[in-house]
């Protein structure tokens, strides 16, 4: 089975429209049809309805649908296995929103230019969400905050950066300690699901601060863009650059040193793609896994 084909038609299922795989994937609707036309001959069966300009699974589309990502998975794996002397393959890489603009792209560009062989693909996600994912094996590696719980023995944990708790606000209030902010302005607070946002709200409680609760949001650059609108004031972790442009902000440090937001990469011992993660920490200058 030509697995290109079945890439394709796993994407064509999923969008529910050729014209939109062929923009994805950079080839024409023709080529589309051609690919699903050759994979349901092999198959033997029908795999897609048509209806108008969308399209759907047939039931023996679906069934093939709930298992091609394993198959595909196994595809990339034995692609990787005969590659052990060589850095080369599919990398399935997760990351959270602030790793994907302050902490990949500059990794990206090293990786791309050392390892053209190579093939990354990287899943947004939130680090609870990408956590799970790596346990399923459904990622290689992922950068992620510290989990706030021992990690199991099966996997690999490798530090990138510390991102201190700050207190952020509007740039024209009047300068308070970030104790005295906390207590007597609106919060925006980093959503609690988030295990930054368990962090912050640890030091709410560590101080005994009741604050007076506006929003709660799980982007951090939402987040700094409504404080500089005047709508509050939040403490959060003070994240790798970019910000948004143009905000007006004050960023007042809290005594909390205990308190930090650790980023880092994350791995499955029993990986086989480790050639893979080893080139990836190399782009991100933390060094190799020895």
């Amino acid at each position: 089975m030509e697995t290109r084909f079945l890439e394709t038609f796993v994407l064509v299922a999923r969008l529910g429209s050729m014209a939109e795989a062929s923009r994805r994937l950079g080839i024409t609707a023709a080529t589309i049809a051609q690919r699903i036309d050759a994979l349901e001959r092999e198959i033997g069966s029908p795999l897609i309805l048509r209806a108008g300009r969308t399209v759907r699974p047939t039931d023996a589309g679906y069934t093939i649908l709930q298992r091609a990502d394993s198959i595909l998975r196994e595809c990339a794996d034995l692609k990787t296995l005969a590659a052990m002397d060589t850095v080369k393959g599919e990398f399935r890489l997760g990351a959270i929103s602030t790793a994907l603009t302050g902490i990949l792209p500059n990794a990206m560009v090293g990786l791309s230019a050392q390892f053209p062989e190579i093939e990354p693909y990287v899943v947004p996600g939130t680090s609870k969400a990408l956590y799970e994912m790596l346990l399923r094996e459904e990622l290689d590696a992922i950068v992620i905050v510290q989990p706030p719980f021992d990690l199991p023995k099966t996997c690999l944990w490798r530090p990138l950066r510390a991102d201190p708790l700050i207190v952020i606000a509007p740039r024209g209030i009047r300068i308070k300690t970030p104790d005295r902010l906390l207590a007597s302005e609106p919060l925006i607070r980093y959503d609690r699901s988030h295990w930054g946002g368990q962090l912050a709200d640890l030091y709410l409680r560590s101080r005994s601060i009741k604050p007076r609760d506006r929003f709660e949001l799980d982007a951090l650059d939402a987040i700094a863009v409504l404080v500089d609108r005047g709508l509050g004031v939040s403490i959060l972790p003070d994240w790798a650059p970019p910000w948004p442009e143009g905000l007006k902000l004050q960023k007042i440090a809290v005594d909390a040193p205990n308190l930090v937001r650790w980023v880092g990469v994350l791995w499955q011992r029993s990986t086989r793609r480790i050639r893979l993660i080893e080139a990836l920490l190399m782009s991100l200058n933390v060094g190799r896994l020895a």
